[in-house]
């Protein structure tokens, strides 16, 4: 029994101190990454997959300490051994189930404040000018045929930035749905996109319209959203007055909520008002689910 317990004393140092390797070695890597695309990258695709490792030590290590109990009083295999195991796993398990939890429904609320920030954040030039984020329909003219076709059906989303002394133009590439969004109804950044539909097909004049629907991992409270497709070339965007995107520049986006006995809670959102009045006029609330 010495053997044992002197195992679960050296085991439980060990854990304690690998949980605190890993979460420093996470801060380092992340100070030392420059580009803020590259901050976001490492912090999207490893933040909770590394906080995650850290509380697995910690439970481990919980679970040895809890097998030192009365570790003084008996020297041989009995049935407290036995239910002191039971006990240690039980209480490992229980802590590294609701760190999980958390970083699961919680933590993603947090992280996405800080995927915005390096997001959004002005990028800089090597000459030291502060670059300016596209709009939606401003940065078509910058993207490929094919990058247009990706962010059409949200797999990717491109960000487009432009230094409007030199010209110089740098465009960085996001997941599209993949990522996902708040919750309206819970809070939790666990919203997903569960299918697109094309409403409106894309014509010379006309832009086409497509239909994002959400569904919660957590609450499961729906909600779909309308976007335009556009179809400008470049020329286009060389005629056309900024005027024309600074109309209802207050505006960021419509919500609408709908109570309904046959569908429940659902969240409808739009990028203008003209879609949100389209959608009264012709919304089925049989129809809505």
């Amino acid at each position: 029994m010495n053997f044992w317990h002197s195992s679960m004393i050296i085991g439980s140092i060990i854990m304690i101190i690998a949980g605190i390797v890993i979460y420093l070695v996470h801060k380092l890597r992340v100070s030392t990454i420059s580009e803020y695309k590259g901050k976001y990258d490492y912090l999207n695709t490893k933040e909770i997959r590394n906080y995650k490792n850290v509380f697995l030590c910690f439970g481990i290590a919980t679970m040895m300490i809890i097998n030192l109990y009365s570790a003084g009083k008996f020297n041989s295999v009995e049935l407290w051994f036995f239910v002191r195991l039971f006990i240690s796993v039980a209480g490992g398990i229980l802590i590294s189930y609701v760190a999980f939890l958390v970083l699961d429904y919680y933590y993603p609320t947090v992280l996405n404040r800080k995927l915005r920030k390096w997001r959004y954040t002005p990028r800089i030039t090597k000459a030291g000018n502060k670059m300016r984020l596209l709009s939606e329909e401003e940065e078509d003219v910058h993207l490929a045929e094919g990058m247009q076709a990706e962010e059409n059906v949200f797999s990717i989303d491109y960000d487009v930035w432009v230094d409007e002394k030199t010209g110089d133009v740098k465009i960085e590439k996001y997941p599209g749905h993949l990522q996902a969004i708040q919750c309206n109804s819970c809070g939790f950044y666990t919203m997903r996109v569960t299918k697109e539909d094309i409403t409106r097909q894309p014509t010379k004049d006309t832009p086409g319209e497509l239909i994002k629907n959400y569904q919660c991992s957590y609450c499961k409270s729906v909600r779909a959203t309308a976007f335009n497709i556009s179809t400008k070339e470049a020329d286009d965007y060389k005629n056309t007055s900024m005027r024309s995107y600074k109309k209802n520049k207050n505006i960021d986006m419509v919500r609408v909520e709908i109570h309904s006995s046959l569908t429940g809670k659902s969240f409808f959102e739009f990028q203008n008002i003209e879609q949100t009045q389209k959608f009264l006029d012709e919304y089925d609330s049989e129809k809505g689910s």
